[in-house]
């Protein structure tokens, strides 16, 4: 059975040592008190609650999966997933990083993160469960009326009710612009929705007394495409004036999607006849509302590859450490042992620091775009808010599409480092490889990332948000030229940062001409500029490392190592992806449709 063990260690220091993560958000006034040992304490009591109450239930929860009453439409979950809910909302997780007024405990994003990285690490699959909710939250936070915000915000603060997001339908899935769902007013300031939905995660379950569904969805006078999408909250059970639970609402669970991973987790098929809904916002800019979930549910599945790495990576060191066979090439390393343990061979170690330095490097990016995030929110300068705000955007891609990729390569090297037993499944690494595997492509394809980053994000602009960020990069790079210890990271990255520069403009001129050449490189952009903003993190971590080698932590040591084995053995990746992405439109349209 595989183990967790929270990396409290490496968390702590992308917060306190990387990224100062404490004094840059003590100048938001709501976090003016926020001080590291708060930090430090509810982490390592979200550790505890991750590793002993979630983690047990991981390989149970993909055995048993989850069970559809078909006469009913209620869904049972796997043994102890409605428990360890009860312990979540009793312990105050849900509400940590809510806002006071609705009962929140008012921490950052950032440390919110942090302890959802700890709970995708031990169980994925539940965690989807009050994750989801998060997303309804900020939606009706930011769009819903005072009346929605007073029924609903509370108890989804408390945990007392889950959220959903349904959006993709059997016959449209990113494409939402011809979805088919109808709401018809009803004269009261309700409306009847009636639909169908898929794939809609935690759409039904027994952890929770209500679940509050997000539903988009047409008015009768909408007008064709995305610009006629309306969004409307509709609950499982009907919510009385006094906030009592009424009757079951028109919207339950048809099926059960039958899936390769994530077993645990209700992925349902929703119906709607004549359910009950209240319009959030305005009519016809539905999608704009949604998109503050949507956006924040990449950001959530970006933490899930995260979580995913750094628990296949544990689990992989511990079986190559203690797994003997053959002998080292250079002659053996432990002659009291029949064989070497197979940490020695060069390919299991390329193995195992490819996941390491993955998991370091998402883990950077993650807590820096939830500090970003922090800032745009609430920051009191509208400047800042606004910088902020643009980098949340550029980077949201690529915490959503490189973090994914990633993990499913770091995933299956991990799988690997077991031999057969990494095919089995006791051994818990071939449902780390499954259930990584969803994570590419819901909340939009990572293809569809990638043409969001270079299309929108980059080209969209102008490159301004993009050259933005190179300029943090560039000052970086200026302020360390003199540091001869730090060639060996500054030289690449100043180098790789000059050729993002001269790549985007080669692409956007050729984007220009024909809009499909975008197309046909965006994927290969996102991993060159993936690369790019991990090289940053680890450049600046490497730096950290240098000036505390004499120490004695050898902590310090393991990250100068992994710094060196990112810049020597990964980066390199990004001239194939440039060379690709420069082949451009023509060797993937010649082939005539009808010769494939």
């Amino acid at each position: 059975m595989p183990s967790y063990t929270p990396p409290l260690r490496d968390m702590q220091f992308v917060m306190h040592e990387l990224l100062g993560a404490v004094d840059e958000l003590k100048q938001i006034p709501k976090y003016a008190d926020l001080d590291a040992d708060t930090v430090n304490a509810v982490l390592e009591e979200g550790g505890k609650f991750a590793s002993k109450v979630l983690a047990p239930l991981n390989l149970v929860g993909d055995v048993q999966g989850c069970v559809l009453n078909k006469e009913t439409h209620e869904v049972k979950t796997p043994d102890g997933f409605k428990d360890a809910y009860k312990q979540y909302t009793e312990n105050g997780w849900s509400a940590l990083s809510a806002d006071p007024e609705w009962g929140g405990q008012g921490m950052p994003q950032l440390v919110n993160q942090a302890v959802y990285e700890m709970m995708n690490s031990a169980n994925q699959a539940w965690t989807m469960y009050p994750g989801l909710s998060h997303g309804a939250h900020a939606c009706l936070e930011e769009h819903g009326s005072p009346e929605q915000k007073a029924m609903y915000l509370p108890k989804l603060t408390s945990g007392e009710w889950t959220g959903t997001m349904c959006l993709t339908e059997p016959h449209c899935g990113t494409d939402l612009g011809l979805l088919r769902t109808k709401a018809e007013p009803q004269g009261d300031g309700t409306y009847k929705l009636t639909g169908a939905k898929i794939f809609i995660s935690a759409g039904e379950h027994d952890m929770a007394a209500n679940i509050v569904h997000l539903v988009l969805a047409r008015l009768p006078d909408a007008p064709a495409g995305s610009k006629g999408i309306s969004l409307f909250v509709v609950p499982k059970f009907k919510v009385n004036a006094d906030g009592s639970l009424g009757e079951r609402n028109g919207i339950y669970c048809g099926g059960l999607e039958h899936k390769m991973g994530i077993h645990g987790n209700a992925t349902c098929q929703m119906v709607l006849e004549d359910a009950v809904g209240t319009l959030v916002g305005q009519p016809h800019r539905g999608l704009p509302a949604m998109f503050v979930m949507m956006n924040g549910a990449r950001l959530g599945v970006g933490n899930q590859s995260l979580g995913l790495t750094q628990v296949a990576y544990e689990n992989a060191v511990n079986y190559a450490k203690d797994r003997v066979q053959m002998r080292s090439l250079s002659g053996p390393k432990r002659p009291d042992l029949a064989a070497d343990p197979i940490i020695v061979h060069p390919d299991v170690r390329k193995m195992l620091l490819i996941a390491r330095a993955y998991a370091e490097g998402a883990r950077a990016l993650v807590y820096y775009t939830a500090i970003e995030l922090d800032k745009e929110h609430n920051h009191p300068d509208e400047a800042v808010r606004k910088e902020a705000s643009d980098t949340v955007a550029l980077l949201t891609p690529i915490v959503k599409a490189f973090i994914t990729d990633n993990a499913w390569e770091a995933t299956r090297h991990c799988q690997q480092v077991y031999g057969g037993h990494g095919f089995i499944h006791e051994w818990g690494m071939e449902q780390f490889v499954r259930d990584a595997r969803i994570n590419m492509i819901y909340e939009g394809t990572n293809t569809v990332q990638s043409l969001d980053l270079l299309g929108r994000k980059v080209l969209g602009d102008g490159g301004a948000k993009l050259t933005a960020f190179g300029k943090k990069i560039g000052r970086f790079v200026k302020e360390n030229a003199d540091n001869e210890a730090m060639q060996e990271f500054t030289k690449p990255l100043a180098d790789l940062g000059q050729k993002v520069q001269a790549f985007t403009m080669e692409i956007g001129m050729k984007g220009m001409q024909n809009p499909d050449e975008v197309g046909a490189a965006a994927v290969d952009y996102l991993r060159v500029v993936g690369h790019l903003v991990y090289a940053y993190f680890f450049a600046q971590s490497a730096k950290i490392a240098l000036a505390k080698l004499d120490s004695g932590d050898t902590f310090y040591k393991a990250k100068l190592a992994t710094a060196r084995f990112y810049f020597a053995k990964l980066v390199p990746e990004v001239e194939t992806a440039m060379i690709t992405a420069k082949a451009g439109l023509k060797p993937l349209m010649e082939m005539e449709e009808a010769l494939f």
